[in-house]
């Protein structure tokens, strides 16, 4: 079989790719064209920006890079980023300034201003959705007093990358439902959420929001001239979360997923939504997936919690490296410290140790001011997150699971993975690393025709496609009760 080219430009929280897969006999082989850093600009007044055109550039010369490294065969490109931020466009079509960043403080105290005119009730039941600070929802109102006049179209940033590739404005569905505008039952705009922006906020919502695609819609050919050879635009799940569960490599739908990173988004596939009264009280987010499906599932603040200890120590002249600081961790002594890995405080930059020691303190625990003892606080922390996530999901939802698959960068984490399945009582899968490409890529390659059938036929080539590893529980010298403890430790009288 003649081999095909498709290239994931892949966009995460803190660093960005562009992926060429070449599928072949059945099976993707992956090749990074170009790696660069993506973090928050600062804004001269104090705010926190993307530099989306900087991105671009990067995306740009990592496409390029791809159909010289395909020999001219590239067949097709999509772009997947993390979610709810937006940019503004004018009528000319350019970008009218830096999009906020979602770790901004400009949406603080704005979702109990919604609430005030727009029951939380009302909102869950119509979009589904956890209530973070940054959903965009939020930051349009945020941005209410800014110039709109202006404004024609607003495009989620996957969106505004494939916009700029090809010139069609859309809002690709799996994105779109990180908004909080959608209703994830229809899997269209919610009427009656966006003319109560525009009524009570004056934001001129239903008029700049773009049409709605399904992940697979090809958007067309690339402009002339942005390349050496035109090529095709796919919008894939263009939340990177949409991508990476599309290539969870499950033989059969009775897993729960962690797609591990910077965040950690823990959850369950589903075929229909859980807007029930329960599911808003425990905050679970139910957002959009590729064939008709919803990822249920709650944000935790996943490995951005150790990335950022680690610069701070760095920052503060203490020689600290991750792989042996992964090894002194594992020796030490498990569930030492416990703590809550969804509180809001982690969200933005700072001395992530000294908010850690903190919350230790009012949950009455002791965290030492050591870099080994803080790691396993967090990645035995974050374990019993996914445990409570998965054992919660699994109630509302009327589900039961056999595996958790772990996909993403925090698949290679070993310490993480074997906590994971002591955790949960369930075998961990591993991999793959580059889920998120690879769903991307997955997605491409049946909109081109170089692949048939369902989502569980992606998954078969998402298996040929990955090395996987798997840990059982029982491993590790602490069972059940020493988690249920250490959850009543971590989360006292919500336990």
């Amino acid at each position: 079989m003649t081999a095909r080219y498709f290239a994931a430009a892949d966009l995460g929280a803190s660093s960005g790719r562009v992926i060429l897969g070449r599928l072949e006999d059945g099976r993707f082989t992956l090749s990074e064209t170009t790696r660069f850093p993506n973090g928050p600009v600062d804004g001269a007044d104090g705010s926190i920006h993307t530099d989306a055109a900087g991105l671009f550039a990067h995306v740009r010369e990592g496409i390029e890079k791809a159909i010289e490294a395909s020999g001219g065969a590239l067949e097709s490109v999509g772009v997947d980023t993390w979610g709810v931020d937006y940019g503004r466009l004018g009528a000319d079509g350019e970008l009218l300034e830096s999009p906020f960043h979602y770790r901004d403080d400009r949406t603080n105290g704005v979702p109990e201003l919604v609430f005030a005119s727009l029951p939380a009730e009302q909102l869950y039941a119509t979009a589904g959705l956890q209530v973070m600070p940054f959903n965009t929802i939020f930051q349009l109102v945020a941005g209410r007093d800014d110039d709109w006049s202006r404004v024609s179209t607003v495009l989620l940033t996957p969106d505004l990358m494939s916009y700029w590739l090809c010139g069609r404005a859309v809002a690709e569905m799996t994105i779109a439902s990180t908004t909080g505008l959608l209703d994830v039952a229809a899997r269209t705009w919610s009427a009656s959420t966006c003319d109560h922006l525009a009524s009570a906020y004056g934001l001129p919502v239903p008029r700049v929001l773009p049409e709605l695609v399904e992940p697979g819609t090809v958007l067309g050919a690339t402009t002339d001239g942005l390349f050496s050879r035109p090529v095709r635009v796919v919008a894939v799940g263009g939340h990177d979360t949409a991508s990476a569960v599309a290539s969870i490599p499950a033989g059969s739908a009775d897993f729960a997923f962690v797609s591990s990173g910077t965040w950690s988004l823990v959850g369950l596939e589903l075929d229909e939504p859980v807007l029930t009264a329960a599911s808003r009280e425990a905050d679970f987010t139910n957002e959009l997936g590729i064939d008709g499906t919803v990822r249920y599932l709650k944000n935790v603040m996943g490995l951005w919690v150790l990335s950022e200890s680690i610069r701070t120590w760095k920052a503060a002249g203490r020689d600290v490296d991750l792989v042996p600081l992964l090894e002194a961790a594992a020796a030490l002594p498990g569930l030492a410290c416990v703590l809550d890995m969804t509180d809001e405080r982690l969200l933005p930059p700072g001395d992530m140790p000294a908010r850690l020691r903190e919350m230790a303190a009012e949950t009455g625990q002791e965290l030492p001011d050591d870099p080994a003892a803080t790691c396993r606080c967090i990645l035995d922390s974050l374990a019993l997150a996914y445990r409570r996530t998965i054992e919660r999901a699994c109630r509302l939802a009327g589900r039961e699971v056999s595996v958790v698959h772990i996909v993403g960068g925090g698949c290679q984490n070993t310490l993480l993975c074997q906590l994971t399945a002591e955790a949960t009582g369930l075998p961990v899968v591993a991999g793959p690393s580059e889920g998120t490409a690879l769903g991307n890529l997955l997605v491409q390659a049946r909109a081109c025709g170089a692949i048939e059938g369902d989502r569980m036929a992606l998954r078969q080539v998402a298996i040929a496609s990955s090395d996987l590893i798997t840990y059982t529980p029982g491993v590790l010298p602490f069972g059940p009760e020493q988690w249920a403890a250490a959850e009543r430790r971590a989360y006292p009288g919500r336990a």
